[in-house]
Parts: C-alpha cells; structure tokens; sequence
C-alpha cells in the first residue's frame, strides 16, 4: 500500500512538473514551437530555469497531498522533485 501511494505521488509529481515546464515555454517561447525552444534553450544554457519554473506545480501537488494527509503520496512528489532536479543536473553539466 505504502509503494503504491509513493509511485502515485511520483507520477502527479512529474506530471505536474511536465505540465509546468510546458507552461513555462508558452509564457516565455514567444510563440515559437515547443520543439524549438527546447532545442534552443538546450543550446543557449536556460534549459534549468524552465524546468525550475517548472517545478513550482510540484509545489501545489505536495502541499494539496499534505492538507488532505496523503503523507505519502506528498513524499513521491518530493522523491519526482529529487529525479528531475537530478536528470536536469546530468543533462546540462554532463
């Protein structure tokens, strides 16, 4: 049961944060494909700051998951939090 809680929590956590680096790229793409400012923010060095604009969704999914005392679905929202900061971290210093 524990598991199961952690890995829901998980997936709202990398939804989220997929939704809100989404998010991110509209408001800051300047109406270009989602593609290009991908690509480009790869190349340009700011692919860390959309994906941290990003993670402020995370933010509302946790603390909604520790109002309604889903303690552990709010940890697997942390645990998503700690896997994307790290992929981010290997795939722009790598």
């Amino acid at each position: 049961m524990i598991k199961k809680e952690l890995f829901i929590g998980f997936l709202v956590g990398l939804i989220a944060n997929a939704f809100g680096f989404i998010i991110a790229i509209f408001i800051f793409g300047n109406g270009e494909r989602i593609s290009d400012v991908f690509r480009q923010s790869l190349a340009q060095g700011f692919f860390n700051k959309l994906v941290s604009i990003g993670a402020l969704l995370n933010l509302v999914a946790f603390f909604l998951f520790l109002k309604q005392k889903r303690d552990y679905r709010a940890r697997g929202v942390i645990f998503a939090t700690i896997t994307v900061t790290i992929a981010t971290f290997l795939l722009n210093y790598k």
